[in-house]
């Protein structure tokens, strides 16, 4: 199993754009609008045009213990987009075959997860927001917790 660590942030140079493509099973980085003006940057975000699925729901994860992981679980069915709305955090991606590590620490920019992909989200910075834009309601038959189960399925299909 490989694991790269790729760094989707601003490269503070302009017209450089983050890491463009991630691999793992179909994971990439989607660049989000945003219109800056002397008041500030808004970005915005809209469903089937700016990701690959309709919205269906939104939450964000917070207050992350220093050392502690979230996630740890692959979906069946359930497409997703990350981003760090403040601060950053480390999306572990796997597909049974490859692990990488994907930086998130800029709002403009997302990591797209399509199905039946193992997640593990690490070191986050004090006051990190990750949210989470997802292609369907909660439904807890849709999830693989158990990692060894999750790697079964997959190098059997």
């Amino acid at each position: 199993m490989t694991d790269r660590l790729l760094n989707a942030s601003d490269s503070g140079s302009p017209g450089l754009p983050p890491t463009p493509h991630v691999s793992v099973n179909g994971c990439r980085i989607i660049s989000l609008s945003v219109f800056s003006d002397p008041r500030g940057n808004l970005t915005v975000i809209e469903g089937s045009s700016d990701v690959p699925f309709d919205i269906a729901r939104v939450y964000y994860v917070r207050d992350v213990p220093v050392g502690a992981a979230r996630a740890g679980h692959a979906h069946r069915r359930l497409e997703q987009l990350l981003i760090a709305a403040n601060g950053a955090f480390d999306a572990v991606l796997d597909d049974g075959c490859q692990r990488q590590t994907v930086r998130l620490s800029q709002p403009s920019y997302g990591l797209y997860l399509p199905v039946m992909v193992w997640r593990e989200l690490t070191n986050f910075t004090a006051g990190a927001v990750c949210l989470s834009l997802a292609s369907m309601p909660y439904d807890s038959a849709d999830y693989f917790y158990d990692y060894d189960e999750y790697v079964r399925i997959v190098k059997s299909a």
